[in-house]
């Protein structure tokens, strides 16, 4: 809890000192009719131990369930070190590394984080992150607009998060930028590059894995993008990129290799859950691209005598007063979360994130044959990571709040965003899911049934 060290006798001094005859005299500019008579509906003040005792309380009526939702933010276990790191005082109170000379501690992190990222992604750049996965999208459509200079439609799949469609959707809607809706194979649940529409397009979304969980045809789906002579942006989930092909090899081999921007929510390297955030947001791209890029970009250089040191780099100070000339209001990033992420990284190492991401893959095959058992069977066919769809006997909401009742979080229903698809769930297993809570989960999924 915060101390304030200012006693009464304290406090009259400065008035003194100032001339003034109370604290209330310093705000007399403010009329009478605005101000407050105090916080009437605020109870009396408790001491430390009772309002840690409540606090715990209350924290308790939430319960202790048992997880199997993922969409977009999932339950990973993060190694104690990362946030008894993080939570020293260099990094939990560093400010923005305005003044490089002052900053150098923040500057190397977010450094260490830009390597980390691009060599996850195989992208060439990154910026200093961004607020979340749906924002960076947002950024990442506004970045391929700017860049192809003529079109202004950009081809976003169904099978990109819902949430990052409405999100990107309100970024873009008054800037004269269209949306365009691709539609999924309802067999399959990806994008057959032959059915995208003809057109001049400035950019292809391209979602790997997609929302449900589904691998798209990546390589064809890049090709297309620049064939058709636009940019091919990469939504992907960082923990897969261990095993999958990094969106910087997208394609067929040659000149257009890869996506040319690559964009995701980084909760997944060490963020917790935490009632939904704070997360944040990884952006990266072509070299090519870097001076469209929003945000702060970290380098590494030398002073005078040789010596390597950390700078704020391509981002004019002008940027953040530009306005609508400005590349992007985007002026932060979300340094506390980034950190978190190199911390995680370093402890796990290539092959740690690599043991990771293939228990969660081997975890959500395990409870899809374990739901299959109790006639909840998967809607699409092919290879997923981290989660899949299923068709349930009954209404998922039903479903779901039978589960409930059973202290189980049991998925997320696809009725709102997929009507088409009936009483399907998102479902998810990561790698802190056992095998004893699987089996618990179907045979609680085929009662709720």
């Amino acid at each position: 809890m915060p101390f304030v060290p200012h006693t009464e006798d304290d406090i009259s001094a400065m008035l003194q000192s100032i001339g003034a005859k109370s604290i209330e005299d310093l705000f007399d500019e403010i009329p009478v009719a605005l101000q407050s008579e105090g916080l009437t509906q605020v109870p009396e003040g408790l001491s430390e131990m009772a309002v840690t005792r409540l606090m715990q309380e209350r924290a308790e009526q939430d319960g202790r369930y048992l997880n199997f939702i993922g969409a977009g933010a999932y339950e990973h276990h993060i190694p104690a070190a990362v946030w008894q790191l993080v939570s020293r005082g260099e990094f939990y109170s560093a400010y923005t590394p305005y003044q490089a000379e002052a900053s150098q501690g923040t500057l190397q992190v977010i450094y260490e984080y830009q390597s980390m990222i691009t060599a996850l992604t195989g992208m060439e750049v990154s910026n200093a992150s961004l607020y979340d996965g749906a924002t960076a999208l947002g950024e990442a459509i506004l970045m391929a607009v700017r860049a192809h200079k003529k079109a202004r439609r950009v081809l976003v799949p169904r099978t990109v998060h819902p949430i990052y469609r409405k999100v990107a959707q309100v970024m873009v809607q008054n800037q004269n930028i269209e949306l365009v809706e691709v539609d999924y194979d309802r067999a399959s649940g990806i994008v057959d590059a032959a059915s995208l529409p003809a057109g001049e397009y400035a950019a292809l979304v391209i979602p790997q894995p997609n929302f449900f969980g589904r691998l798209e045809e990546v390589d064809a789906l890049t090709d297309w993008a620049h064939a058709n002579g636009a940019l091919a942006i990469g939504i992907v989930n960082p923990l897969s990129l261990a095993l999958l092909k990094p969106p910087g090899e997208w394609g067929a081999q040659g000149a257009d290799i890869g996506a040319d921007i690559a964009v995701g929510e980084g909760q997944p390297l060490g963020c917790p859950l935490s009632s939904g955030g704070p997360y944040y947001g990884f952006m990266t791209a072509k070299m090519a691209l870097v001076r469209q890029m929003p945000g702060r970009i970290v380098g590494k250089t030398v002073d005078l005598e040789g010596k390597p040191g950390f700078a704020l780099t391509l981002q004019a100070r002008e940027q953040h007063i530009r306005r609508s000339k400005a590349t992007s209001n985007i002026c932060t990033n979300q340094g506390l979360l980034v950190t978190a992420s190199v911390m995680h990284m370093s402890l796990l190492g290539p092959q740690g994130l690599q043991n990771v991401a293939a228990s969660c893959h081997a975890n959500t095959g395990e409870l899809l044959k374990a739901v299959a058992s109790v006639g909840a069977k998967p809607v699409f066919a092919g290879p997923v990571f981290h989660e899949a769809v299923i068709q349930l006997a009954k209404p998922a909401a039903e479903v779901l709040a039978a589960l409930r009742q059973q202290k189980i979080v049991g998925g997320y229903d696809l009725a709102r965003d997929y009507p088409e698809l009936g009483n399907a769930l998102l479902v998810c297993a990561t790698e802190t899911r056992t095998a004893e809570d699987i089996a618990l989960y179907a045979k609680t999924l085929a009662a709720a049934m």
